[in-house]
Order: structure tokens, then C-alpha cells, then sequence
């Protein structure tokens, strides 16, 4: 791995009540090993796995809205919080690389347009694609065109992808996990089952791995496929 350890710096905190730093992600992170070439982090929502990757964003020098290190354009709330509060540890440090943020796709793909660089995205704008078609559009395109050896960040990629699609994305992993690493943060039960991949949870009492089907995401995913009448009619029964 390229990135290997994240550390917090605590020391640096001055008041622990504010946001971000009110988050249990803050009680819970000292320091996060990587150890393989596609790591992903899984919570529920608000357990701060999407800040976490919002910060690596910052340090690694990439805008914060979504992009690499030669995207530049304004964003309302596009600074981190937390990036100022970590440190990255590299072997070798990695400048090249993306950071894709489902939420903020549209101002990203916005600016692509404004600086007529659509042809490193097939020569054909973001915004005349279908949502899925323009996230496959960056995967193919401006991540395996990559030359050199690259870190992905990616926050809820599955956000605009169907389920055959979200299989597409893992094919484009696996093609390019030999020479790049991703740190993925999703709920997708598809993509968590990459072969191979470390799954951090976020919900336990510290950011420790979690086996895939000890997740909640494939638990309650198998229980709904498996029976789903039983689920719903657990769900809309009314209590006495």
C-alpha cells in the first residue's frame, strides 16, 4: 500500500463538543492501518466514515467537493474540517489520484464543462449523460487512462449506479487495484463483497475490520432476499 496509516491528531483538538469533532468517529480513531489495496469503510449514517474520507481528501491535496489536485472551483462547505487535524503516512507518496463525492458530482461535472476539459471524459459532457453513465463515464475514462500509479477515494459511489453496474465499477477495480489503492465509504452490499478487500466498521467501539457477512448491510440485505414478507410484515405491524 501507498497510504499507509492515518493518525489523529488529538492534541490538536480544542473543543470536542463542535462538529466534527462531536462525532463518535473522534472517540474511536487513533491511528487507521492499510493494509490492502482497496479498503472500505461501512457505517450507518452519521458514523463518520464520509468525513473521514473528506479529510484523507484534503491531505492528499484533492478538492474536497470531488476531484484531483488540478480541479479547482468554488463550493459552498468544500473545506474539510477534519483535514487539518490529520496525518498521513506514505510508502511512496501518492500525488496522483481522485476523490469522488456522489453528492457533489453535479458541481464537479459543472466545472469540467466550464474549463472545456471534457475530453478527458470521452468528449462528451458529464451533464448530457445519465447519472450512472457519467460516474462510469469518470471511471473509464479519467481512472484507467491514469499512467501512474494512483489513490481513489470514493464516498457512496453506488449512489448513481444500478446493481449491474455497481459490478461494471468492481471489474474497474480489480483491473486497476494492482498499481492504485481505494478507500471506499459505502453501503452497497455489492461492492463490499470485492474479494480480498478489508471492510473498517464504524459502528463498533473502535474503527476495527469487520468479516462481510457480519455486516449489517449483508445481514439485513440476505434476511429481506431471503424472506421478504416476514421482514415487511415485521416492519408495518402495529404495535399494541
Amino acid at each position: 500500500m501507498s497510504l499507509k496509516r492515518v493518525t489523529l491528531l488529538k492534541d490538536k483538538i480544542v473543543d470536542f463538543n463542535t462538529y466534527p469533532f462531536s462525532l463518535p468517529l473522534i472517540q474511536r480513531l487513533d491511528q487507521l492501518h492499510f493494509d490492502h489495496p482497496v479498503t472500505f469503510f461501512v457505517g450507518e449514517n452519521g458514523s463518520g466514515k464520509s468525513t473521514l474520507l473528506e479529510g484523507i481528501a484534503y491531505q492528499c491535496g484533492f478538492h474536497t467537493a470531488g476531484g484531483s489536485r488540478n480541479n479547482s472551483y468554488e463550493v459552498d462547505q468544500a473545506e474539510s474540517a477534519l483535514g487539518d487535524y490529520l496525518r498521513l503516512s506514505w510508502l511512496p507518496k501518492l500525488t496522483n489520484g481522485f476523490f469522488l463525492r456522489a453528492e457533489s458530482f453535479y458541481q464537479f461535472a459543472s466545472h469540467i464543462d466550464d474549463v472545456d476539459s471534457i475530453k478527458n471524459y470521452g468528449g462528451k459532457s458529464l451533464h448530457h449523460q445519465s447519472h450512472g453513465e457519467s460516474f462510469l463515464t469518470l471511471f473509464t475514462q479519467k481512472f484507467t487512462h491514469a499512467r501512474e500509479k494512483s489513490i481513489y477515494l470514493l464516498d457512496e459511489p453506488e449512489a448513481a449506479l444500478s446493481p449491474a453496474r455497481q459490478l461494471s465499477l468492481m471489474r474497474i477495480i480489480k483491473d486497476l487495484s494492482p498499481r492504485s489503492q481505494f478507500i471506499i465509504a459505502t453501503h452497497s452490499p455489492i461492492l463490499l463483497g470485492y474479494p480480498d478487500a478489508e471492510i473498517i466498521s464504524f459502528d463498533q467501539d473502535r474503527l476495527e475490520p469487520i468479516h462481510y457477512q457480519d455486516t449489517d448491510h449483508y445481514q439485513i440485505t440476505r434476511r429481506f432476499l431471503e424472506n421478504p414478507k416476514r421482514m415487511l410484515d415485521e416492519l408495518f405491524s402495529d404495535d399494541d
